[in-house]
C-alpha cells in the first residue's frame, strides 16, 4: 500500500475543517468528498502521465517485428498474410515466379 504524503493529509484535513465551519454539511460527507476528489486527481494524473510517455524505440535491424500485411498472387489468386518480418515494409514474397501484389493498405 502506498504511503500517504503528510502534506496532502494536512491539506485534506484543513478542507474538512474549513468545510464544516463554513457550511452545514456533515463531516462524513466532507471526508468522502475529499477522498473522492483525491482519487479522481490521482487517476487523472496517472492517465495523463501514461499518455506523455514517448513511443518506444524500434528494435534493432535483424530482429523480427510484428506486421500485418496481406499479399495476393496475380496469376493464381493465392493470398497470404505476413505477421512477422525483419523490416517495417518487407519485400513482397514471390509466388508463381512473380512478386505478389500488396492487398492491405500500409499506414
Amino acid at each position: 500500500m502506498p504511503k500517504l504524503n503528510p502534506r496532502w493529509l494536512v491539506i485534506g484535513t484543513l478542507i474538512v475543517v474549513v468545510g464544516t465551519v463554513v457550511s452545514d454539511v456533515s463531516v462524513f460527507s466532507l471526508i468522502v468528498a475529499v477522498a473522492a476528489g483525491a482519487l479522481i486527481f490521482k487517476v487523472g494524473f496517472a492517465i495523463l502521465g501514461g499518455m506523455a510517455q514517448p513511443i518506444p524505440e524500434p528494435p534493432p535491424a535483424g530482429e523480427l517485428r510484428k506486421v500485418k500485411i496481406e499479399y495476393r498472387c496475380t496469376i493464381c489468386g493465392t493470398e497470404i498474410r505476413m505477421t512477422v518480418a525483419n523490416d517495417e515494409m518487407p519485400d513482397p514474397p514471390r509466388h508463381c515466379l512473380e512478386d505478389m501484389d500488396l492487398v492491405t493498405p500500409v499506414e
